[in-house]
């Protein structure tokens, strides 16, 4: 008798402990969100620190209304978030260093408690991506991820390493400044154009023309566009180096149709 009621308390107590140990591992697991061009919710605690994990290796762009209520490090593709004070929801970009790749925080604190589980964003590639819109599905075709870097190489990379992609061909591109941003210190001249399946990809050189910095934001672009990517967030007043950059749009229509 007693040595049965030694395996049943040994029992419950396996249980309870087991039972206790998959709660806190659920607790802690993380949340795994497809990018999909829509701007990613993060709700945080304050003075508790939020891990957000991308595929590469990134940079943060902090607005100057949230540079001292929120402090932002990276370390690699991890980037950790903490609050020192409540703020209301700020839309934050951060971009692939190697890529261009662009992401899109929605980011907003409060005292209250809230989840603090870690967010891994994950990026759909190739023939898995699904358009945003939800109206194009083209199997077998390019993703935004591998069309994008595409049109990168196209421009900036050496000849000797530039090759076709299959599927993607070359279309004409209308290489006049077009009105693509709404402040007019920013010209913008579309370069090159292509088509994969039901798909047409661009690329737009954006300049400063003016003598202020400039902070590029993808929901000022004008037209109807699936995917956005700049190659670089912010211009340097014009006649630096850096007052030009470009941006890749890819679009269910021709640039011009969808602008």
């Amino acid at each position: 008798m007693k040595q049965s009621l030694r395996i049943i308390l040994f029992l419950i107590v396996t249980v309870s402990v087991s039972m206790e140990s998959w709660a806190i591992s659920a607790d802690n697991a993380p949340r795994r969100v497809h990018w999909q061009n829509i701007p990613i919710p993060v709700v945080l605690t304050v003075g508790e620190e939020r891990r957000v994990q991308f595929q590469a290796p990134v940079s943060v762009g902090v607005p100057a209304s949230l540079q001292s209520r929120l402090r932002t490090q990276t370390v690699s593709g991890s980037v950790y978030l903490l609050a020192h004070a409540p703020f209301a929801k700020t839309r934050v970009l951060v971009r692939e260093l190697e890529q261009g790749q662009t992401y899109l925080l929605d980011i907003r604190a409060g005292e209250e408690a809230s989840s603090n589980e870690p967010i891994v964003v994950e990026v759909q590639t190739s023939a898995e991506t699904t358009p945003a819109s939800g109206g194009i599905s083209t199997p077998g075709t390019h993703g935004y991820v591998s069309l994008t870097r595409f049109a990168a190489q196209q421009l900036f990379a050496p000849l000797r390493l530039l090759s076709p992609m299959t599927g993607v061909a070359r279309v004409p591109a209308q290489q006049d400044s077009v009105f693509l941003l709404p402040n007019d210190a920013i010209e913008a001249i579309p370069l090159m154009a292509w088509r994969a399946g039901n798909l047409f990809l661009t690329a737009v050189r954006l300049r400063n023309r003016s003598a202020d910095p400039q902070v590029l934001d993808p929901r000022q672009l004008r037209g109807n566009w699936l995917a956005a990517t700049f190659q670089h967030a912010r211009l340097l007043p014009a006649g630096h180096a850096a007052d030009s950059t470009a941006v890749y749009l890819i679009s269910a229509q021709p640039f011009a149709a969808s602008l």
